[in-house]
This record gives structure tokens, C-alpha cells and sequence, in this order.
């Protein structure tokens, strides 16, 4: 029994180490099987998407757009997987950087130059209006802000007051750019601010009429005010309604009283008459 311990033993470790073989392949066989589950979770797709802020009015170019992998399950609709249709297509709507580019942010395929057209609401109508640093407010209208349109009348009623009243709100812009404009035929042209605003047909109806009643100024509103107010509209007296008295002067009018007459006291003289030896005496009385 003794010659043959060694070949016992060795026999032992050969069938503990089959035995961890077997175990360590299983293991790794179940590793790579979790491996090719997982990469199949993940499966990705490329996305096109912006490299980075893109106005609307933009033309696309290559070196405008990035290839980013998105997960294949949860690709946005209306994306795009090759960026070679997009090249020169025009933007309608802006787009951030790293956002994926749509088709619903795009022009038409065949419109190039049509770019404010695309964007008009159906029922609406585009409208420039022609302004200056001061009506534009100082360059701080963009497209996409909504602005309140008043107009200042210099003879309103037939007091003749001139009155500066609100007769538009909340009026979404489209453009805003300058345009070159000849004033006469020697002159050159000059640059012209113009803003362009969505109008329904009353609208545009409005400002047409109030282009050529008096000035025309912009009022520029928040994002989030869609509010809209009443006002009378402001004239003269109602802007020195106000104002303080305190520094003026009192006029009081003091009405005329008639001054009582002048009573003079009365004077009596009495004279005494003789007739021979009659002797009378008579009073008289002056006043």
C-alpha cells in the first residue's frame, strides 16, 4: 500500500485541479454570456446633432453637425442617423448645442431663401415695420420675443389732444435685421432697422393705419407675461395728474362787497321870527 501513496496523490491533485478547471471555465463561460447581454442592452445608434447654437435663418453646413450615439431603443422621431441630407438645409427654428436636429426645425427641402415664410402660423401674416434705436428698443428685440406695439396720435378728438395709447399686445416677432433703404433717388442707401411681426389680417390692418396716423414705438415683454391690459391711454392732464402743488401759489379769489353808505348826521337850526310884538320860533332840519 505504500508503493502506491504517491500515485494516490497524485491522481487526487489531478482530479482537484479538473475540478477547478471545469469551475473556473463555467464561471467565465457565465461572465461573458452577462458581457454579451449587457452589450445588447446597449446597443447604440448615431444621432446628428448640433456643434453648436444655430440661430433660425442658418444654413447648415458639415462642419456644423456631430455624430453622437444615442441608445437605439430611445432614438428621438424625426431625427436624423447621416448628416449628409442635412447639408444645406435652412433652419426655422433654433437649435442648441448638442441638441439632435429635426426635421420639424428645417425648411422645406426645395425652400432656400423662403426661410420667414415657413415660419408663419397659417392664419397669419408677416409684417415689417420700419424703425430706430429708440422704437426698436435700442436693438434688444430678437426673434422669438413678443412686444406690445402703442402709437402716439398728435390731434385725437376734437379737443385736438394728443394721445399715446396701447393698440397691440403681445406680438410675436419674427425678424429683426437692417435693411438698406434709399431715401431718394441721389441720395445712397442707408441702413434701416426693420422688425418683422406675426399679425393676424385685423392686425396688420392696425399697423398699416397706425404707420401713417402718428409714431409707432415698441414695448418689449417678458416671456412669461401673456397678460393682457386695459389702459386708457396717456394725454397731457393725465401725465400732470400727478405732479405735486405744494410750490405753486395760492390764488384765492376774494369776491367785491358792496361798502355800506355813509350815514351823515342831520343838523337842526332854529330861528326865531318877530312880527311886531309876536314873537314865534321854527326849527329846520338838514342832512
Amino acid at each position: 500500500m505504500g508503493r502506491y501513496k504517491p500515485f494516490i496523490m497524485i491522481g487526487a491533485a489531478i482530479v482537484v485541479a479538473l475540478i477547478t478547471y471545469y469551475l473556473i471555465q463555467k464561471n467565465y463561460l457565465i461572465q461573458k454570456k452577462g458581457e454579451v447581454k449587457e452589450q445588447v442592452a446597449i446597443e447604440t445608434q448615431p444621432v446628428a446633432v448640433a456643434v453648436l447654437d444655430l440661430p433660425w435663418g442658418t444654413e447648415l453646413k458639415k462642419e456644423m453637425i456631430k455624430m453622437v450615439p444615442y441608445l437605439k431603443g430611445s432614438l428621438p422621431v424625426g431625427c436624423f442617423s447621416d448628416p449628409t441630407p442635412l447639408a444645406g438645409r435652412i433652419i426655422i427654428y433654433p437649435i442648441k448645442a448638442n441638441e439632435p436636429i429635426f426635421e420639424s426645425r428645417l425648411a422645406p427641402i426645395d425652400d432656400t431663401s423662403g426661410v420667414v415664410a415657413a415660419m408663419i402660423d397659417p392664419k397669419k401674416r408677416a409684417m415689417a415695420v420700419h424703425v430706430d434705436k429708440v422704437i426698436g428698443v435700442s436693438g434688444f428685440v430678437h426673434p422669438g420675443n413678443r412686444v406690445d406695439v402703442l402709437l402716439t396720435v398728435a390731434n385725437h378728438g376734437r379737443d385736438s389732444t394728443p394721445i399715446t395709447k396701447i393698440v397691440l399686445q403681445n406680438i410675436p416677432v419674427l425678424a429683426a435685421g437692417i435693411q438698406m433703404e434709399r431715401r431718394s433717388q441721389s441720395e445712397k442707401p442707408v441702413p434701416v432697422d426693420v422688425i418683422t411681426l406675426e399679425l393676424t389680417p385685423e392686425e396688420a390692418e392696425k399697423v398699416a393705419h397706425a404707420t401713417t396716423q402718428g409714431r409707432i414705438h415698441l414695448a418689449l415683454r417678458n416671456y412669461r407675461d401673456t397678460e393682457e391690459v386695459s389702459t386708457r391711454g396717456a394725454t397731457v392732464p393725465i401725465l400732470l395728474a400727478g405732479q405735486s402743488t405744494q410750490s405753486r401759489p395760492i390764488v384765492r379769489r376774494v369776491s367785491a362787497q358792496r361798502s355800506a353808505p355813509v350815514v351823515k348826521p342831520s343838523v337842526n337850526f332854529t330861528i326865531e321870527v318877530l312880527r311886531g310884538s309876536e314873537r314865534t320860533t321854527k326849527t329846520f332840519k338838514v342832512e
